[in-house]
Parts: C-alpha cells; structure tokens; sequence
C-alpha cells in the first residue's frame, strides 16, 4: 500500500525531531496520441510520481517534495524539511487538522474505470482520427485542422498523517478534442470542442465531437466587429463557467487573508442576482471533480458558497480558516510541497430559461462563444476580456463577431444576472449553464 511508504517517512520525520508532520503521494500514468490531417503526429507516454511533505517543530512548519522515492532521496527530503523548520518562525495558524475532523471512511464515488485504461494504443490513435474525419466530413468549409487528441490519466492518491491515520484512492479520466480550422474567400476560422469523463464509455463519440467542433468553426466565417455599446451579454456555459470561477478565487482563503480579493468581508452579504446559486459539491459520484478527501484529509462534501445571490461560505483549507477566524471548508490541495485551496465540482445551478429563450429576449447583444485573455483583477473585481461569439439582432444570432471587448466588474455582472439558462451540463470541473448579464460594455470600432 502506498501509504505504508508515507506513514515511514513520517515516523523519520517523528525521530528527526518533528512535533507533527504529513505527506501526500500522488503516482500517475498518462497517454496521449495527437493526430492531424489523418497522420499521427504524437504520441506520449508518461509515468510520474511526487510525494509532498510537511513537518512541524511546534508552530514552525516547513515543506518539501521528491519526485525520486528512492529510500536515499526519502530520507534526504525529511532530514531537510525538519532542519528547516527547526530555524523558521513560528506561526500561531500553522499545524495540522485535529484528529476528530480527518475522515473516517473513504466513499466509493465511482471514480476509477477498471478496464477503460486497456485500449490498445492503435485504437486511442483510431478514435481520434474518427473525431477529426467527422469535423472534414461535416461540411466542406472545413478545409484544415489544429488536430484532434485522445488523452486517458489514472492516478493513485495517498494521505497520512503523523498520529497514524492514513487513506487512499484512485481516479482515471479520458478526453477527446478536436480543433478544426473553417475557411472561405481567403478567411480562415478556428474553433474546437471536446468531452471529458472518468469512464472512457462516457465520452461523447467521436463522430459527435468532430460535427460539433466543425459546426462552430464555420459559425464564425464572417466574423466582422461592432461599434463600442453597452447592451445585454449572454455568455454560452463554456465562458459563463471562467466568471464561475472567479468568483472562486475571490472566495479562496489564501486571497482573503492576503487582503487581495474583491470578496473581502462580504460573508453573509449579497454579491449577485438572487438568480445565482454557486454551489462546490466533491461528492457527486463519477464527476471530474469528485474527491473522497481534500489535500489535508478531511472529507469532502457540498458546500453552497453563494446563495440566491448571498455568499454564504469561503473556500478554506485549515491554515487560511485559522487565519481567518472561520473553519475549514475541506478545500485543502496539495500544490508543489505547500497546501492551497481548489474546488471541485463548482457549478452555478441551473435556471429555468432555455437558452433560445434568454437569446430571445435580447433585441441587440451579444452572445459570447469564446473569451481570450485574463483580465480579471482579483483585488477589484474589474473585468475586462477579449471576446468572439455571435451578434444578437432582435433576438436572433445574426452574424459572427470577433476582436472586440467585454468589459465590466464581476460583482457588478453578477448583480445584473437577468436570466440563468436550464442547460447545466457537468462537462469539467467547473461548470454554468448560459448566463444573461443585463448590461456590459462590448468595446470595438
């Protein structure tokens, strides 16, 4: 068992002089195949392995990270981790979780596909291919293509801590893209779709992901600018889920105690439309984001961080909940050697509009498909990106737009949500159906 190498190192760590300490392990293998205009243009095989540790000489803490489990690098990786806390400031937050919040039984949530790992490397290629013949064949303007890549990953997590407790367990996910490239009269258009699933039979076909992807390409032959306004912003799921998560990260603990995050002291306050509702659920079984424990072993659970409009939680791990007077929210993430705080399953929940009928009720907007950039100001919350999607003229997609500006403040777009679509669809970790935003300003002649 993996945890059995980490519940060593941390007994050395214990003779070394640590007062407490945990470790994190986390062993992946990885493959993808690219191809493009039908050839195979890549094809990798990766292994990988890293352990983080953390030790703690009273309130004095420090981290480290191998990639090497060798018993020699082990070793090393504790001897200096312990030396290091023995000579860092102590810190009154610091330390671990009690052992009363550590998780007593690991759920089954379906994250792990047994035999989807075992298609041949040749099939993998063939999927792929399907995916970018499908874009070819679904309309003539399709005349190019970026490629289409088949991607799988398992991974084996493990956990323990230096009172004894110790867990583990083990995920897979696949993906299948494909970015073809649209061309007439000289102009070229590109765009891309995908599916992402822990089950390789969840996919969507390949045939479906390549018809997709086409058809968006060929949408934005045409694409002309408009003249600078401020009218009505519908954003499709895919860029309605990127203001999701910036949200996410004003709401994060290590951004609240830094004093760098537009949601600072707005527990319990409104900072949307009562038409928004942001919950984090880690325990949805089979979905991307789904953990039975976070990087500091507490459980994972749903938490609702906006509520008709409300913030009604951060996202903390133990150390930013402590700084912050609160408790943690079982964010917790192992990043490099540290801890920090990552969501799960983060979904703005739906409405009851279709999507046709949000677009309806705009007489001249737009409708975002794509945003380029990342021109969000975490400290206050001003928004500026850049944006391709469709023209909306008296509730009709008219015609393509690109190179101009979508621009605002997140609290501001929120606040003005007239419209949440029905159409949620847990396609990543971080997910939103279509969005209508009352007024922004679109920037472009």
């Amino acid at each position: 068992m993996k945890t059995d190498l980490l519940l060593g190192v941390l007994e050395r760590a214990a003779r070394h002089g640590a007062s407490a300490a945990d470790g994190f392990l986390v062993e992946e293998r990885s493959f993808s195949a690219t191809v493009r205009l039908h050839e195979v243009e890549t094809v990798n095989h990766a292994q990988d392995q890293r352990l983080s540790l953390r030790v703690f000489v009273g309130r004095a803490s420090a981290a480290a990270s191998t990639s090497d489990l060798s018993r020699e690098s082990l070793e090393r990786v504790v001897d200096e981790a312990t030396a290091l806390a023995r000579i860092t400031a102590e810190d009154p937050h610091a330390g671990l979780p009690g052992p009363a919040e550590l998780i007593e039984r690991v759920p089954d949530l379906d994250l792990e596909d047994a035999v989807g790992h075992d298609l041949p490397p040749e099939e993998k290629i063939a999927i792929a291919r399907r995916a970018e013949a499908a874009a070819f064949a679904h309309d003539p303007r399709i005349t190019n293509s970026e490629g289409a890549e088949h991607f799988d990953r398992r991974a084996h997590y493990a956990y323990a801590t230096s009172g004894g407790f110790a867990r583990e367990y083990a995920t897979s996910a696949f993906s299948l893209t494909v970015a073809p490239i649209a061309a007439r009269n000289g102009e070229m258009q590109r765009d891309a779709w995908y599916s992402s699933a822990r089950k390789r039979a969840r996919l969507e076909d390949p045939e479906s992901i390549g018809r997709t992807a086409a058809a968006r390409a060929v949408r934005r032959l045409g694409a002309r600018k408009v003249k600078t306004a401020e009218v009505p912003v519908v954003f499709d799921p895919e860029t309605a889920a990127s203001l999701v998560r910036s949200l996410a990260g004003a709401a994060s603990g290590p951004s609240l105690y830094r004093r760098a995050s537009f949601l600072l002291d707005r527990l319990g306050s409104r900072v949307a439309s009562r038409l928004v509702t942001i919950v984090d659920d880690g325990l949805i079984p089979g979905a991307l984001g789904s953990r039975p424990f976070d990087g500091e072993g507490l459980g994972s659970r749903r938490t609702l961080v906006v509520g008709e409009g409300v913030l009604e939680s951060y996202l903390l791990d133990t150390y930013s909940a402590r700084k912050l007077g609160l408790a943690s929210t079982h964010h917790a993430a192992r990043d490099g050697s540290g801890v920090g705080v990552s969501t799960t399953n983060l979904m703005l929940l739906p409405g009851g509009a279709s999507p046709k009928d949000l677009i309806a009720s705009v007489a001249s907007g737009l409708y975002v498909t794509e945003l380029i950039g990342f021109g969000v100001n975490g400290v206050t919350g001003d928004y500026s990106r850049g944006a391709v999607g469709m023209w909306i003229e008296h509730g009709e997609l008219a015609y393509p737009v690109e190179e101009v500006t979508v621009a605002g403040n997140v609290l501001e777009m929120f606040g003005a949500v007239e419209g949440v679509g029905d159409d949620l669809v847990l396609r990543d970790r971080t997910a939103s159906p279509t969005l209508k935003i009352g007024r922004m300003v679109v920037a472009g002649d």
